[in-house]
């Protein structure tokens, strides 16, 4: 079994939904023995850093998130989350990557919305995914390149697409949101 933590994310939803349609059973929970027992955990997310970040703490998620040992998928937010700091709202962030989260310089062009290339992959959960595929952002704030960095995008400058650490996975992109490459990378993962 699947869990999506649930901590009013935007995105839970639109994540369960792409997993029924790979027919895979999950179930969205805060529940710490149902997570803690699941074969894989997503942590989906959609919203602002620091009023989430509070959420994860009243629920005492910010601490559990990082003792998971089965491989986990951060997506979006919870990507951004899983770091050490983040600009919205100077968020301290998990600590699972010890990278910051920085605000995309101001423009007429930021959100980052839309479909765009993530080029430099080396990750399990791209296997069988040509090495340049266009998948769906939306986003105002990226991590950092650093050696956690398994793809990138360039998008006014380059930035991290997705990380790995361990057991710990995380795309800035909406798998969910990603047609059949995004399809593609959930199955990939639910196989780890």
């Amino acid at each position: 079994m699947l869990a999506i933590i649930k901590y009013n994310g935007g995105n839970v939803q639109s994540v369960q939904n792409a997993l029924s349609r790979l027919n895979v059973e999950s179930a969205i929970t805060d529940d710490f023995d149902v997570i803690k027992n699941a074969d894989k955990v997503i942590f989906p997310g959609v919203g602002e850093a620091s009023s989430t970040m509070k959420l994860l703490k009243q629920k005492g998620l910010d601490l559990f998130i990082p003792t998971l040992k089965q491989p986990v998928l951060g997506i979006c937010l919870g990507m951004q989350l899983m770091c050490q700091n983040n600009e919205e709202g100077d968020t301290v962030g998990m600590g699972i990557f010890d990278i910051n989260v920085k605000k995309f310089p101001e423009t007429d062009i930021v959100p980052h919305m839309g479909w765009n290339t993530v080029t430099d992959i080396q990750s399990p959960i791209f296997l069988d995914i040509e090495k340049e595929r266009d998948v769906y952002f939306v986003h105002s704030y990226y991590c950092e390149l650093s050696k956690y960095t398994t793809s990138v995008c360039d998008y006014i400058l380059p930035f991290s697409a997705s990380l790995q650490k361990d057991n710990f996975f995380a795309t800035q992109f909406h798998p969910e949101k990603s047609g059949r490459t995004g399809a593609l990378l959930l199955e990939n993962f639910l196989k780890l």
